[in-house]
């Protein structure tokens, strides 16, 4: 069997795993990763919870302890473009052989605990996780930079005691499981802080914030608050934390003030005022692992910022006529993309190329996005979760009076695509957008290999 078969038939045990295990909670991954001799315990951790901009919060800071010479691992999801997208060391995705020899070695403790009754079945979140931590400590990595999957409390990744946990922000999401108030999705989401450990959060929600200071001080753990700081809460953190916004076509720069640090002119090829929240959350993360012992110079701050890649947020692809895509797949990001759009890009027409997933609040989201959109192609991602375009489109129409001149349905992502671009003006602005799933097939298609 050839190597590219190995990694395909890999990829494909690892997507056969479940989604949801029948008993929640952590102890199968305390189990799998005891058998497989604690590798979680040989690694630093940065722990990062979070609605929306944990992703782009870990991005920026492992690019800043890259640039500083450490040796750092980042883990998140969902993937954009391939699976090895989901662990990477220095900005390096894993190899696709590096990940075949993994589930080899981890195969037969998922299946041995599969067997015991008392575990139940590992879902494909917990297997994923497993990898990627017995791959960091194997590489012996100074620091990884995790990002939480779901929630926090009961998130796979739950495991590690970090050095710091990061809450970026909280609202309404998965409220199936999480919770129907942002003070039980809070709940879950300071699930990640520890005893004696500092947590930091950028969440400006009063609401959230007493949440997440009830559990701290619970916990003996230092709470420093970016945006509303907090009585008896060790912040020493005020506003404004960054300044002197200027936005240009490479990105945006900004000057950050901080616990001990002071930045003029930073740069950022990111576009988005929402990523300079999460550029700030990184800055103020990197200012507390100092006390770490994780020291970093100036020189590296400002490289790992501006020579970070993170694609598919707010990412532009094509300038005449634009063709920009972002991952926003919940209302509250859906809300923050609308924001951005007209104040980072100039255009006369604005086509929406629009899927989600069927456990999203479609009706909040395309409230959020469609009264700034002129023509809408409603489409559907390559994985089994996407939502029926067709009743996205009956929904736009009866319960947002969308003119129905103005939209249709087409499946493919490429096809949409390439429709939404025959459509366009040279001056005009295609968005594709609604879950990162669409704009990993729409990024595909556009990259594809010419035949």
């Amino acid at each position: 069997m050839n190597n590219e078969q190995l990694y395909l038939d890999t990829l494909d045990w690892i997507h056969g795993l479940s989604r949801f295990g029948m008993k929640p909670g952590l102890e199968r991954m305390e189990a799998m990763l005891e058998k497989l001799g604690n590798p979680h315990r040989q690694v630093n951790y940065v722990h990062i919870a979070g609605t929306n901009g944990k992703g782009s919060t870990a991005a920026i800071l492992a690019s800043i302890y890259t640039a500083a010479g450490y040796k750092t691992g980042l883990y998140t999801s969902p993937y954009l473009l391939s699976f090895t997208n989901r662990m990477a060391i220095n900005g390096c995705d894993i190899d696709p052989g590096d990940l075949v020899e993994l589930v080899r070695r981890v195969r037969p403790v998922v299946e041995e605990v599969t067997a015991d009754d008392r575990y139940g079945q590992p879902t494909e979140f917990e297997v994923v996780t497993i990898l990627a931590l017995t791959y960091f400590a194997r590489q012996k990595v100074d620091l990884v930079v995790l990002e939480v999957g779901l929630g926090g409390r009961l998130d796979a990744t739950n495991v590690v005691t970090p050095l710091l946990s990061i809450i970026t922000n909280v609202d309404l999401e998965h409220t199936e499981v999480l919770g129907h108030t942002v003070e039980e999705v809070a709940f879950e989401k300071a699930g990640i802080i520890k005893k004696g450990t500092p947590i930091l959060t950028a969440s400006e929600d009063q609401k959230v914030l007493r949440v997440i200071k009830e559990k701290a001080l619970s916990l003996d753990a230092p709470l420093y608050s970016l945006f509303s700081p907090q009585e008896n809460s060790n912040c020493k953190i005020n506003r404004p934390v960054f300044e002197d916004l200027i936005i240009n076509d490479q990105g945006q720069s900004f000057a950050y003030n901080g616990l001990n640090r002071s930045y003029k002119n930073l740069i950022t090829p990111l576009r988005g005022r929402y990523q300079i929240y999460n550029a700030v959350t990184a800055l103020a993360a990197a200012e507390l692992l100092e006390d770490k012992g994780l020291m970093v110079e100036e020189e590296a701050v400002r490289r790992g910022l501006a020579e970070m890649i993170w694609p598919g947020r707010l990412e532009l692809l094509k300038n005449s006529p634009k063709l920009v895509i972002d991952g926003a797949h919940n209302p509250a990001a859906i809300k923050h993309l609308a924001e951005a759009i007209p104040e980072y890009f100039s255009f006369k027409h604005l086509i929406l190329v629009f899927g989600i997933m069927a456990d999203k609040d479609a009706l909040a989201m395309m409230s959020a996005i469609l009264p700034l959109v002129d023509r809408v192609i409603f489409t559907r991602a390559s994985i089994p979760r996407a939502a029926n375009p067709s009743l996205l489109l009956k929904m736009a129409l009866v319960q947002l009076q969308f003119n129905s001149e103005k939209a249709l349905v087409i499946e493919d992502v490429g096809a949409a695509l390439e429709e939404a671009l025959h459509k366009a003006g040279p001056e005009d602005l295609v968005l594709v957008t609604g879950s990162f799933y669409t704009v990993s097939d729409a990024r595909a298609y556009w990259f594809q290999p010419v035949k």
